[in-house]
């Protein structure tokens, strides 16, 4: 049985983000899972809008769902982050 190289380069081994991405691309799995799952189009339609494989919506939204853990912190960031930033742009 062949073995494939995943396409999913995660946080820590990231030099353009601090999350898990699509190899060669600046696509987040947190973008296609809120895309596929969030919004509900279809993963041919995400992988085409966003110049992907269609291979690379699937290993990405599996990715989502075999780290759940991780997932949920970086949601928890994100959310960390626009909360600082709104507090910023409302004058007191």
């Amino acid at each position: 049985m062949a073995v494939t190289e995943s396409k999913i380069v995660t946080g820590d081994e990231s030099e353009i983000h601090d999350e898990p991405h699509i190899k060669g691309s600046r696509v987040t799995v947190q973008h296609v899972h809120a895309r596929v799952e969030g919004r509900g189009l279809r993963p041919e339609t995400v992988a085409d809008r966003l110049g992907l494989d269609v291979a690379d919506v699937y290993e990405a939204l599996a990715y989502y769902h075999r780290h759940p853990e991780e997932m949920r912190e970086i949601e928890q960031r994100r959310d960390r982050i626009t909360a600082e930033a709104d507090t910023l742009e409302r004058p007191e």
